[in-house]
């Protein structure tokens, strides 16, 4: 569960260099993208409070559930500062362009429900339901076959990074080599035979 209005600004007083606020950021990057190259989704569920890096890590996540008293915002610019974890790169990518740069030049803070009209969380349930909703989630993907699972986060981390034509390669590529697998040949047969499939993650 997250709760993180943001970095500790009195920490980043500390910062005395370009050089010393590359290392953090960088950090910070890495671990974003650490979580995006998972090959089993990270999901997050969102109570409260859910700004700066705290928003830039729920993004990095592959799926987010809100509670619906969480609130999102990019507020670095209050502070003369801009996003340092991904925010000026993730956010115009979940929400668009205008809408991003709105946020990220107002600074303000969007309401669960606002966040999910815009894309940016994927369901706004009551506090009381938020783990149990996240967890159900969470139990319906693992009941897939884990390598359709990772092939899907790899097609579309990788494609939405590539125009178009490359992206389709990545797919054919991919299911080119799913075809190969005995979850799929599992899962077609399981179709065909009207049972739930038994997949060996392999």
């Amino acid at each position: 569960m997250m709760f993180c209005a943001g970095a500790d600004l009195k920490e980043i007083m500390k910062i005395q260099n370009a050089n010393q606020a590359l290392e953090v950021v960088r950090k910070g990057h890495e671990f974003c993208l650490e979580i995006e190259a998972m090959k089993l989704p990270v999901i997050a569920a969102i109570n409260g409070p859910c700004l700066g890096g705290g928003n830039e890590l729920a993004m990095a996540c592959h799926i987010r559930v809100a509670s619906d008293k969480a609130r999102f915002g990019q507020p670095e610019i209050n502070f003369g500062l801009i996003p340092g974890l991904g925010g000026s790169q993730r956010l115009p990518r979940l929400v668009g362009r205008a809408k991003a740069l709105e946020l990220l030049l107002t600074g303000d803070m969007l309401s669960a429900q606002e966040a999910k009209a815009l894309g940016l969380v994927n369901q706004v349930v009551p506090e009381q339901m938020l783990l149990k909703t996240a967890t159900g989630i969470a139990k319906k993907i693992a009941a897939k076959g884990k390598v359709a699972v990772g092939a899907i986060l790899d097609a579309v981390n990788r494609g939405m990074a590539v125009p178009i034509k490359d992206a389709l390669a990545i797919e054919s590529e991919l299911f080119g080599k799913i075809c190969e697998t005995e979850d799929m040949k599992e899962g077609v047969s399981a179709f065909v035979e009207k049972r739930q499939p038994k997949f060996k993650d392999r």
